[in-house]
C-alpha cells in the first residue's frame, strides 16, 4: 500500500503544474495545450492510483492546535467525487482547446483552469471540516478570474456577484466549521461525531447557518442568483466548474457537514432538518420555472442546474441512507448529463455566434450530431427510462416516500412538478432545432458541426449517459455501500 501522503500528489500536480503555465510562456498554443493536457492526464492517473493503492489511514500534513489540522483521507465520498472529476476534467480540457482557440490571454485561462482541478481534489480528499473549508475558499478565489475572463462589463459584473455570494456564504460556513470542531465533530465520521460541549438547540441553529453557507455554492434559494449570471463565462468554465466542480463542491460540503459532522441521529426529525428539506424542494421548482422563462441558452441550463442541485440537497437532507444514496447518485448522473448539455450549447454558440433559444431554429439540420446528443441529455434530465437521469430521480422519489414524513411527500410532489417543467424547457430546444416553423430556418449550408476536439467530449458524455442508464448496477451498488457507511 502507498503512503496516505500520496494523496497530495494529484493535488500538487494540478495546482503547481497549472501555475507553471504562465511563467513557462509557451511559444505556441500547441505546446501549451499538450502541456496542459499532459498535466491533467497525469493528475487523473495519480488519482486512480491513489484510489486503488493508497492507504486508507489519515494523512495529517500540519496541525495548528488540537482539533484544527490539515488532513486528508480516502473514504467512500472522496472516491466518488474525486473519481468523477478525474474522468471529466481531461475531456473538457480537450474541448476547451478548440473553444478558446481565438481567445486572448489563453495562458492565464488554462493556468487557472488546471489549478482548479487540484483544488477541487483538495475538497474531495479533505478529512476534516477545517481542511475542506480551506480548499472550499481557495476554489472560489481561483475561479473568479475564470468567471470574469472576458473582462467586459457583463463578465466583471458576474464575477463580482460570484465573489460576493461565495465568499459571503463561506463565511457563514466557517462559523459552522469552528463550532462543530470545538464540539468534537471536526473529523469526518459516518453518522457524525459531535460531543456535548454546546446545547443541541444551539448546534442545530449553527447547522442551519452552515447549510446556507456551504449551500451558496449549491445555489440554494435565496442564494442562487450568482449561478445564472456566471453563464457569461466561457463554456468550458460553465460546463465543468458551474455544472460539476464548483456547485458539486457545495453539495459535497453540505453532505459532509450533515452526515459526517452532525449526523442523522442529531438532525433527523428536527425542525431544522425539515426546514432544509422544504427549502430544497422549493428551490428545485422555483429554478425550474426560472429555466422555462429564460430565453438565453446557457442561462436556461444554469437555472436547470440550480434546480437539480436542490434535487441532491433534498435527498441528502432527508437524513436517511436511501436519501443519501439518491442524492449522491444524482450528483454523479447530473454531472454527466449537464456536462453534455452545456458542451452542446457551447458548440452551437461557437459555430454560429448565436446565444438565444429562438436562434436555434433549424440548426439541428446543420449540426445533427450535436443536437442529437443534446436531445439524449434532455431526455435523461427529464427522467426518461434507459437514461441515467431516470435512475437517480426514481431513487429520489422512492427515498422521499420511504421517509414517511410530510416533508418527504411534499418533496416528491415538487420533484414530479419539476420533471414536467424540465421536459418543457429542455425538449422545446430540440423541437426548434430539428422541426422549425416554416420560414424560420435561416441557417445557410455553410454551418457545420464543431471540430473533433469538441465533438469527442460531447459524444463521450452522451455515451456515459446511456451506459449508466442501462447498466447502473455496479455504480449504484458502490454508492449504496457509501450511503450505508461501509466505505
Amino acid at each position: 500500500m502507498l503512503s496516505p501522503l500520496f494523496i497530495l500528489v494529484p493535488i500538487g500536480l494540478a495546482v503547481f503544474g497549472g501555475a507553471l503555465i504562465i511563467p513557462l510562456n509557451f511559444r505556441s498554443d500547441r505546446m501549451r495545450n499538450i502541456y496542459a493536457e499532459t498535466v491533467a492526464i497525469l493528475t487523473s492517473a495519480s488519482v486512480w492510483i491513489a484510489l486503488a493503492f493508497c492507504s486508507r489511514e489519515t494523512a495529517i500534513v500540519y496541525s495548528f492546535i488540537e482539533g484544527f489540522s490539515m488532513s486528508f483521507r480516502i473514504d467512500g465520498p472522496a472516491m466518488l467525487f474525486a473519481g468523477m472529476i478525474s474522468v471529466m476534467w481531461p475531456f473538457v480540457l480537450l474541448y476547451a482547446f478548440e473553444y478558446m482557440a481565438h481567445a486572448a490571454r489563453k495562458s492565464m485561462f488554462f493556468a487557472f483552469y488546471v489549478m482548479t482541478y487540484g483544488i477541487t481534489l483538495g475538497v474531495a480528499f479533505a478529512h476534516n471540516l477545517v481542511t475542506m473549508y480551506v480548499f472550499f475558499e481557495m476554489l472560489t478565489l481561483v475561479t473568479i478570474p475564470l468567471v470574469g475572463f472576458y473582462e467586459d462589463h457583463e463578465s466583471l459584473f458576474a464575477a463580482r456577484h460570484y465573489a460576493a455570494y461565495c465568499i459571503g456564504g463561506a463565511s457563514l460556513g466557517f462559523f459552522a466549521v469552528v463550532m462543530a470542531t470545538l464540539d468534537g465533530g471536526g473529523e469526518f465520521v459516518y453518522g457524525g461525531n459531535l460531543g456535548d460541549v454546546f446545547s443541541d438547540t444551539l448546534m442545530r441553529v449553527v447547522f442551519l447557518i452552515g447549510f446556507f453557507g456551504f449551500g451558496t455554492k449549491a445555489a440554494v434559494f435565496p442564494l442562487h442568483r450568482w449561478l445564472p449570471l456566471a453563464g457569461v463565462a466561457p463554456t468550458p468554465v460553465t460546463a465543468l466548474l458551474h455544472a460539476v466542480a464548483v456547485v458539486n463542491s457545495g453539495v459535497y460540503a453540505v453532505m459532509r457537514l450533515a452526515w459526517y459532522a452532525y449526523g442523522p441521529k442529531f438532525l433527523l426529525g428536527s425542525g431544522i432538518q425539515e426546514f432544509c428539506v422544504l427549502i430544497a424542494a422549493f428551490t428545485l421548482v422555483f429554478a425550474a420555472v426560472g429555466a422555462l422563462k429564460e430565453r438565453h441558452f446557457k442561462r436556461r441550463l444554469a437555472y436547470s442546474t440550480v434546480s437539480n442541485l436542490s434535487y441532491m440537497l433534498f435527498g441528502i437532507m432527508l437524513m436517511t441512507p436511501e436519501g443519501l444514496l439518491a442524492g449522491m447518485a444524482h450528483m454523479l448522473f447530473h454531472g454527466v448529463i449537464k456536462m453534455s448539455l452545456f458542451l452542446c450549447a457551447g458548440a452551437f454558440m461557437h459555430v454560429t455566434g448565436n446565444e438565444y433559444i429562438y436562434e436555434v431554429n433549424g440548426v439541428g439540420r446543420r449540426m445533427p450530431l450535436t443536437f442529437t446528443f443534446y436531445t439524449l441529455g434532455a431526455l435523461s434530465l427529464t427522467g426518461i427510462p434507459l437514461f441515467c437521469g431516470f435512475i437517480s430521480k426514481w431513487r429520489l422519489l422512492l427515498a422521499g416516500a420511504a421517509s414517511g414524513t410530510v416533508v418527504g411527500v411534499i418533496g416528491d410532489v415538487c420533484l414530479i412538478a419539476a420533471a414536467f417543467l424540465c421536459a418543457m424547457y429542455t425538449l422545446t430546444v430540440s423541437v426548434r432545432a430539428f422541426f422549425p416553423m416554416s420560414g424560420t430556418d435561416s441557417y445557410p449550408s455553410g454551418i457545420r458541426e464543431a471540430g473533433l476536439f469538441m465533438l469527442v467530449p460531447i459524444g463521450f458524455f452522451a455515451f456515459l449517459n446511456i451506459l449508466f442508464g442501462v447498466w447502473s448496477g455496479p455504480v449504484m451498488d458502490f454508492i449504496g455501500r457509501i450511503s450505508a457507511g461501509l466505505m
